[in-house]
């Protein structure tokens, strides 16, 4: 038994390699062939994507184009696909040498998820049993990267501590995982969750913390003088922040139902969003001694209200109730960053690089309880008979159910994406631990040269008057004029 505990030992501790020249190609390679493979046999065009929708609209009195799904969803697809690939990336370029690494790696694994995402999701919503096809259209792009943020958040947890090879596993089993339950959350409890505080953030936050934890690195000290920001880190990050605040409505509304469902969603998120500010700010102030303001609240908690805000933003919460959410989520929030992150390093060994238990994890499960609330409460006065129905999708089967027992269904999704998230991510975790992807030592972390070709650093130009070529061309012009100075 002690000889097998010191292979282990010297297996899972053997140095670390992170060449990844045949690695990182191969499954780049291999898993885009696999992409086209399966996109041949399974993927094909919906009806208002194909070049029957002339037919398919005379067949179903459709009287315009204008009414194609495009025109109502591609607008919600742009905002949604900036905060994907912009407002994540560069949320998470705020670490001072680990730029290139933020947005780049990013833009991979997002790249790679929506094409996986686009089967997975197709296999559990949208395969027809008779062809065995999966038909795709804008709705289906929106979703695809619904799917890729739940992976997204999961790699800010794990910022610069892995390698772009763990990235892709990471994600190859984050977007599985994201189908399954989101699968069992909308369709078998039947929950509501447009802006996916259940599914996406809830879910996304505990599978990166719970693969951080498995990963725990004991001597990762030894990179903490790259582990922070500089000033210009800190804007770049700033604008990942203001593009995920400006299109946080339409990522929360995007795939409501057309009317006053979506209408109401980007109104209740733009609340909550701006009441998340003026209070994340107001800790932030207080928690320092002369009221200075820290970059890292600033970047994060102003967002939480978008996430706290996303299972009940088509409900009727009431603007006043949007902002309470708001105003209770950039609380939270803040103070997650001050105590809980430090607690959380500190006792129960996790290294969260982004903080994202305390703006995706935290408030995700706050969201999904407070949906819970808001449909328990839902009654007929307010929202109608035909509105009680049409919020809560109360048909077919479900047509006797209860605003009570939805309540009920809608606090259980949230315990599912939990769990889903942490047992999940503590699977992946022990995978990612094999010595054989690639992944930085403990004095290595948090530096692009690892995986990237970075450019040296500028050199110092000494201060000289002729600072570029035209100076030189105007001293010579003044040379060759006419006008001189008398000598006394």
């Amino acid at each position: 038994m002690g000889n097998f505990l010191e292979i282990m030992s010297s297996f899972f501790g053997r140095q670390k390699n992170t060449n990844v020249r045949v690695s990182l190609p191969a499954v780049c390679f291999v898993w885009q062939i696999a992409m086209i493979v399966l996109f041949g046999v399974f993927i094909r065009y919906d009806e208002e994507s194909d070049a029957h929708w002339v037919e398919f609209r005379r067949s179903h009195n459709i009287s315009s184009d204008i009414e194609n799904d495009f025109y109502f969803r591609y607008p919600s697809f742009q905002d949604v696909h900036v905060m994907i690939f912009v407002g994540f990336g560069f949320l998470m370029t705020f670490l001072k040498r680990y730029s290139f690494g933020g947005v780049g790696f990013n833009f991979l694994i997002a790249s790679f998820g929506l094409q996986w995402a686009l089967l997975m999701q197709g296999w559990f919503h949208s395969l027809d049993p008779a062809t065995g096809k999966i038909t795709i259209g804008v709705e289906s792009l929106i979703n695809a990267d619904f799917c890729c943020a739940g992976s997204l958040i999961a790699y800010g947890a794990l910022l610069g501590k892995v390698s772009p090879v763990q990235l892709l596993v990471v994600t190859l089993f984050g977007v599985t995982l994201f189908a399954v339950e989101e699968y069992i959350i909308l369709d078998l409890l039947h929950c509501r969750d447009a802006g996916g505080s259940m599914v996406i953030h809830a879910f996304g936050g505990y599978y990166g913390l719970a693969i951080s934890w498995v990963l725990y690195r004991p001597n990762l000290h030894l990179s903490k003088r790259l582990n922070g920001s500089v000033y210009h880190s800190d804007v770049f990050a700033m604008i990942g922040t203001l593009f995920l605040w400006m299109f946080w409505p339409s990522f929360n509304s995007a795939i409501t139902d057309h009317g006053d469902g979506q209408h109401r969603a980007a109104i209740n998120t733009y609340l909550a969003l701006a009441s998340s500010v003026l209070t994340a700010v107001a800790i932030s102030s207080m928690s320092q001694k002369k009221g200075k303001l820290d970059m890292v609240h600033i970047q994060n908690a102003t967002l939480a209200g978008g996430v706290a805000m996303g299972t009940a933003a088509e409900f009727m919460i009431t603007p006043y109730g949007s902002l309470i959410v708001g105003f209770c989520s950039g609380i939270i929030s803040t103070c997650g960053y001050l105590a809980v992150t430090p607690f959380l390093e500190k006792y129960l060994k996790l290294q969260d690089t982004c903080g994202i238990h305390n703006l995706h994890a935290l408030p995700g499960m706050l969201g999904g309880f407070i949906g819970a609330i808001v449909a328990a409460a839902a009654t007929e006065s307010v929202y109608g008979k035909e509105g009680l129905i049409n919020v809560f999708d109360f048909e077919g089967e479900f047509s006797t159910r209860s605003v009570g027992t939805q309540g009920g269904f809608q606090a259980a999704g949230t315990c599912v994406a939990i769990v889903f998230g942490l047992v999940g991510g503590a699977i992946v975790g022990c995978i990612l631990r094999f010595p054989i992807w690639g992944d930085p030592a403990d004095d290595n972390c948090y530096d692009d040269e690892v995986y990237w070709e970075v450019p040296e650093d500028e050199e110092t130009i000494p201060p000289v008057l002729e600072y570029n070529n035209h100076m030189i061309h105007k001293h010579q012009d003044i040379s060759e004029s006419n006008f001189s100075v008398d000598q006394s």
